[in-house]
Protein backbone atom coordinates (compact mmCIF):
# COMPACT_ATOMS: atom_id res chain seq x y z
CA UNK A 1 0.00 0.00 0.00
CA UNK A 2 2.57 2.32 0.85
CA UNK A 3 4.63 1.88 -2.71
CA UNK A 4 1.25 3.33 -4.23
CA UNK A 5 0.77 6.80 -3.32
CA UNK A 6 4.81 6.81 -4.10
CA UNK A 7 4.66 6.39 -7.37
CA UNK A 8 1.94 9.49 -8.37
CA UNK A 9 4.46 11.66 -6.50
CA UNK A 10 6.83 10.65 -9.00
CA UNK A 11 4.79 11.46 -11.96
CA UNK A 12 4.36 15.04 -10.04
CA UNK A 13 7.89 15.65 -9.82
CA UNK A 14 8.30 14.78 -13.52
CA UNK A 15 5.55 17.96 -14.10
CA UNK A 16 7.24 20.16 -12.19
CA UNK A 17 10.30 20.60 -14.51
CA UNK A 18 8.09 20.48 -17.33
CA UNK A 19 6.74 23.41 -15.96
CA UNK A 20 10.07 25.03 -15.57
CA UNK A 21 11.26 24.63 -19.63
CA UNK A 22 7.44 26.06 -20.22
CA UNK A 23 8.87 29.32 -18.69
CA UNK A 24 11.82 29.48 -20.51
CA UNK A 25 10.07 28.90 -23.24
CA UNK A 26 8.29 32.24 -22.58
CA UNK A 27 12.02 33.93 -22.67
CA UNK A 28 12.32 33.49 -26.83
CA UNK A 29 9.43 35.98 -27.33
CA UNK A 30 11.65 38.91 -26.16
CA UNK A 31 13.81 37.76 -28.31
CA UNK A 32 12.72 39.77 -31.03
CA UNK A 33 13.17 43.41 -29.15
CA UNK A 34 11.40 45.95 -30.80
CA UNK A 35 13.71 48.27 -29.30
CA UNK A 36 16.71 48.35 -32.02
CA UNK A 37 13.90 48.60 -34.98
CA UNK A 38 13.08 52.50 -33.64
CA UNK A 39 16.83 52.48 -34.40
CA UNK A 40 16.84 52.12 -37.82
CA UNK A 41 15.81 55.54 -39.03
CA UNK A 42 18.80 56.92 -38.32
CA UNK A 43 19.96 54.72 -41.11
CA UNK A 44 17.46 56.02 -43.82
CA UNK A 45 18.42 59.23 -42.98
CA UNK A 46 22.31 58.63 -44.17
CA UNK A 47 21.05 57.36 -47.69
CA UNK A 48 18.50 59.78 -48.01
CA UNK A 49 21.08 62.59 -48.52
CA UNK A 50 22.92 60.45 -50.68
CA UNK A 51 20.47 59.86 -53.07
CA UNK A 52 19.74 63.66 -53.72
CA UNK A 53 23.09 64.35 -54.35
CA UNK A 54 23.29 62.00 -57.91
CA UNK A 55 20.04 64.10 -59.58
CA UNK A 56 22.28 67.49 -59.72
CA UNK A 57 25.14 65.26 -61.07
CA UNK A 58 22.84 63.85 -63.91
CA UNK A 59 21.36 67.31 -64.46
CA UNK A 60 25.20 68.96 -64.66
CA UNK A 61 25.97 66.35 -67.49
CA UNK A 62 23.10 67.19 -69.49
CA UNK A 63 24.20 71.12 -69.13
CA UNK A 64 27.37 70.29 -70.70
CA UNK A 65 25.96 69.65 -74.32
CA UNK A 66 24.24 72.72 -73.54
CA UNK A 67 26.95 74.32 -73.20
CA UNK A 68 29.29 72.78 -76.01
CA UNK A 69 26.00 73.64 -78.28
CA UNK A 70 26.31 77.09 -78.09
CA UNK A 71 30.65 77.06 -78.67
CA UNK A 72 30.02 75.64 -81.78
CA UNK A 73 28.69 79.15 -83.43
CA UNK A 74 31.74 80.54 -81.59
CA UNK A 75 34.26 79.47 -84.19
CA UNK A 76 33.08 81.33 -87.06
CA UNK A 77 33.31 84.21 -84.83
CA UNK A 78 37.19 83.99 -84.68
CA UNK A 79 36.78 85.17 -88.53
CA UNK A 80 36.22 88.68 -87.01
CA UNK A 81 38.86 91.78 -88.28
CA UNK A 82 41.68 91.57 -86.78
CA UNK A 83 43.25 94.22 -84.11
CA UNK A 84 45.01 97.05 -85.07
CA UNK A 85 47.86 99.05 -83.59
CA UNK A 86 49.39 101.83 -84.40
CA UNK A 87 53.04 102.80 -83.87
CA UNK A 88 54.14 106.52 -84.58
CA UNK A 89 57.44 107.18 -86.44
CA UNK A 90 58.46 108.95 -89.36
CA UNK A 91 59.33 107.49 -92.26
CA UNK A 92 63.30 106.69 -91.68
CA UNK A 93 62.27 105.49 -88.12
CA UNK A 94 59.44 103.28 -89.75
CA UNK A 95 61.33 99.86 -90.43
CA UNK A 96 63.25 100.23 -86.98
CA UNK A 97 59.45 100.76 -85.10
CA UNK A 98 58.49 97.23 -86.71
CA UNK A 99 61.68 95.77 -85.64
CA UNK A 100 60.49 96.23 -82.56
CA UNK A 101 57.42 95.47 -82.85
CA UNK A 102 58.37 92.01 -84.02
CA UNK A 103 60.77 91.88 -80.97
CA UNK A 104 58.22 92.29 -79.16
CA UNK A 105 55.64 90.03 -80.31
CA UNK A 106 58.40 87.57 -80.44
CA UNK A 107 59.30 87.92 -76.61
CA UNK A 108 55.44 87.99 -75.82
CA UNK A 109 55.13 84.14 -77.62
CA UNK A 110 54.48 84.59 -80.79
CA UNK A 111 55.88 81.89 -83.24
CA UNK A 112 58.41 83.37 -86.00
CA UNK A 113 56.35 81.85 -88.53
CA UNK A 114 53.35 83.82 -86.90
CA UNK A 115 54.36 87.40 -88.31
CA UNK A 116 54.80 89.04 -91.52
CA UNK A 117 56.34 92.36 -91.95
CA UNK A 118 55.03 94.55 -95.21
CA UNK A 119 57.35 97.44 -96.38
CA UNK A 120 56.03 100.50 -98.40
CA UNK A 121 59.06 102.00 -99.19
CA UNK A 122 62.29 100.76 -99.46
CA UNK A 123 62.69 96.81 -99.19
CA UNK A 124 63.69 94.99 -95.69
CA UNK A 125 67.45 94.59 -95.62
CA UNK A 126 66.56 90.60 -94.87
CA UNK A 127 64.41 90.30 -98.07
CA UNK A 128 66.55 92.14 -100.17
CA UNK A 129 69.42 89.75 -99.28
CA UNK A 130 67.07 86.60 -99.68
CA UNK A 131 66.30 87.42 -103.05
CA UNK A 132 69.99 87.72 -103.85
CA UNK A 133 69.89 84.03 -103.95
CA UNK A 134 66.51 83.82 -106.55
CA UNK A 135 62.89 84.08 -105.69
CA UNK A 136 62.69 80.52 -105.52
CA UNK A 137 64.59 80.30 -102.76
CA UNK A 138 63.00 83.48 -101.38
CA UNK A 139 59.07 82.41 -101.92
CA UNK A 140 59.66 78.92 -100.37
CA UNK A 141 61.07 80.38 -96.78
CA UNK A 142 57.29 82.28 -97.01
CA UNK A 143 55.36 78.64 -97.95
CA UNK A 144 57.84 77.15 -95.12
CA UNK A 145 56.53 79.48 -92.42
CA UNK A 146 59.41 78.83 -90.28
CA UNK A 147 60.69 82.33 -89.68
CA UNK A 148 59.77 85.97 -89.93
CA UNK A 149 58.98 87.24 -93.41
CA UNK A 150 59.78 89.97 -94.87
CA UNK A 151 58.19 91.23 -98.22
CA UNK A 152 57.77 94.93 -100.47
CA UNK A 153 54.03 95.99 -101.27
CA UNK A 154 54.25 95.44 -104.22
CA UNK A 155 54.74 91.85 -103.76
CA UNK A 156 53.12 91.15 -100.86
CA UNK A 157 49.96 89.97 -102.19
CA UNK A 158 51.64 86.33 -103.31
CA UNK A 159 52.41 86.38 -99.39
CA UNK A 160 50.30 84.08 -97.37
CA UNK A 161 47.74 84.89 -94.65
CA UNK A 162 49.43 85.37 -90.81
CA UNK A 163 48.35 85.46 -87.49
CA UNK A 164 49.81 88.83 -87.22
CA UNK A 165 51.10 91.26 -90.15
CA UNK A 166 53.53 94.51 -89.51
CA UNK A 167 53.12 97.62 -92.17
CA UNK A 168 56.13 99.66 -92.24
CA UNK A 169 55.16 103.12 -93.74
CA UNK A 170 59.25 103.68 -95.09
CA UNK A 171 58.11 105.91 -98.22
CA UNK A 172 56.60 105.68 -101.24
CA UNK A 173 53.52 106.88 -102.62
CA UNK A 174 50.56 107.43 -100.34
CA UNK A 175 48.30 104.65 -103.14
CA UNK A 176 51.08 102.50 -102.13
CA UNK A 177 50.96 102.89 -98.79
CA UNK A 178 46.94 102.46 -98.66
CA UNK A 179 47.46 99.58 -100.82
CA UNK A 180 49.72 97.95 -98.80
CA UNK A 181 47.32 98.51 -95.69
CA UNK A 182 44.08 96.91 -97.24
CA UNK A 183 46.09 94.24 -98.48
CA UNK A 184 47.68 93.37 -94.76
CA UNK A 185 44.41 93.77 -92.97
CA UNK A 186 43.51 91.30 -95.59
CA UNK A 187 46.16 89.21 -94.57
CA UNK A 188 46.20 89.60 -90.84
CA UNK A 189 43.95 86.77 -89.37
CA UNK A 190 44.61 88.71 -85.51
CA UNK A 191 46.83 91.43 -85.53
CA UNK A 192 47.75 94.45 -87.53
CA UNK A 193 50.23 96.57 -86.51
CA UNK A 194 51.28 99.65 -88.68
CA UNK A 195 54.20 101.58 -88.03
CA UNK A 196 54.82 105.34 -89.89
CA UNK A 197 53.79 108.76 -89.82
CA UNK A 198 50.53 108.96 -87.44
CA UNK A 199 48.89 111.91 -89.89
CA UNK A 200 49.42 109.56 -92.83
CA UNK A 201 48.20 106.11 -91.21
CA UNK A 202 45.48 107.75 -90.35
CA UNK A 203 44.38 108.93 -93.89
CA UNK A 204 45.10 105.72 -95.61
CA UNK A 205 43.31 103.80 -92.53
CA UNK A 206 40.41 105.87 -93.41
CA UNK A 207 40.69 104.99 -97.45
CA UNK A 208 41.64 101.63 -97.01
CA UNK A 209 39.83 100.02 -93.78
Amino acid sequence: MPLIPEEPQIHESAQGPRATPSAGRTAPTPRPVPGPRPAAPPRPGRPGPARPAPPPQRASRESVPAKSAPSRPTAPAASATPQIQLVPASADGALDAAEEAVDLLLESGRAPGDVLVITTGGSHPWAAHELSFGEASYWAQNDARDDVFYADAAVASRATSRPVVVVAVNGGPEAAGATALSLAHAKADALLVVCGDPQQINSVLGAAV
